[in-house]
């Protein structure tokens, strides 16, 4: 590769895509040449990249002429389409879908624990979930410190994990409520939503991504499969529950981990104080911890509430926060492609 890149985003109107092109912006990556790649619909419209208009092409096979890296983040069906194109092209793909994931000859990266892997890469890298990526980046550096055997998680899910139509079904619902002047105890709406099965305004929703027969969701296994193989750890288990909340950016998850050594907790402060990426906001007697609404639009996840697990043996318990628009997607995917050069 030169030291100019010719980059392409597919799906560069949704939320991710648009990130996607911040993050190669604000981190100075060596963009050449700039490819834009949408549906039909947005062909033509105009995006903004370092002050100029780059305007949008409709997706299509030999989009890819000449493109060195390409940045995915249109849906498994258009990865599943589309990527072995851009391969074919001469292209490296950075796939922000679900389909790659787990496919044993496609590396799946968070730079920070296994940056390594990409070497390994046959055209294609898999960027992993977002709820996944943020919990690793706390998980992981204590992982190597104690040797995680197990862990039980509660996942706070923003709605722009959904995408842009979620986030505007959110403020709707909460315009909505507002202009109804509804008390507090009144919060259900008449209308109808679109985007998920229940109002997310005012509620919690116990259900991400479809139910598998386990009675979990593809949503929740994905943090045990996907961190055996972030981590290559074959024996690791997680017990998940994902909750969509009415949180417009920044996922949150509660972990209770359990480890093969005893856990200290000042060494595992230190430990996760040390980790590329990573802050700790740990600060309960001042009220200090990560808030969603302090880590959405940071690239650094955050964590905080450690303590000693009183159910665990050996067990550490914490709260994890990260964007996951960011870390959780297009930043993470950058710095994949940062990893190519």
């Amino acid at each position: 590769m030169s030291n100019l890149k010719h980059v392409a985003v597919v799906g560069a109107t949704g939320a991710v895509g648009v990130e996607m092109l911040r993050c190669l912006e604000q981190r100075g990556f060596p963009v050449g040449q700039l490819t834009l790649l949408a549906s039909a619909r947005s062909a033509g419209k105009k995006m903004k990249f370092k002050g100029e208009d780059v305007t949008i092409q409709e997706l299509t096979p030999e989009s890819f002429a000449g493109v060195e890296i390409a940045l995915f983040s249109a849906g498994g069906s258009i990865s599943r389409d589309f990527a072995p194109h851009a391969v074919k092209a001469g292209a490296v793909v950075v796939d922000n879908s679900s389909f790659y994931r787990m496919d044993p000859k496609v590396p799946l990266v968070v730079p920070e624990i296994n940056a390594a892997d990409v070497k390994g890469h046959q055209g294609i890298i898999a960027n992993p979930n977002c709820t996944t990526a943020i919990s690793l980046m706390a998980l992981y550096p204590l992982h190597q410190a104690f040797g995680v055997k197990r862990i039980f998680a509660s996942s706070y899910q923003a709605v722009s994990g959904t995408g842009a139509q979620a986030i505007e079904e959110l403020a709707k619902q909460t315009r909505e409520w507002a202009a109804e002047n509804r008390a507090w105890d009144a919060a259900k709406l008449a209308s109808q939503p679109h985007v998920y099965p229940h109002q997310i305004a005012f509620n919690a929703i116990p259900h991400v991504d479809s139910f598998l027969d386990s009675g979990y969701t593809k949503e929740e296994m994905k943090m045990e499969n996907e961190g055996r193989k972030i981590m290559h750890h074959p024996g690791f288990r997680a017990s998940v529950t994902c909750v969509r909340i009415p949180v417009f950016r920044a996922h949150s998850i509660a972990i209770s981990a359990e480890f093969e050594k005893p856990v200290d907790l000042a060494q595992a402060r230190a430990v996760l104080a040390s980790a590329p990426g990573l802050d700790v906001i740990d600060d309960p007697a001042s009220k200090h911890y990560p808030l969603a609404l302090d880590i959405a639009g940071r690239d650094n996840c955050a964590v905080g509430r450690l303590r000693l697990d009183c159910a665990l043996d050996n067990g550490l318990a914490f709260w994890v926060v990260g964007d996951q628009l960011l870390k959780g997607a297009a930043l993470n995917a950058v710095q994949i492609a940062e990893c190519l050069l």
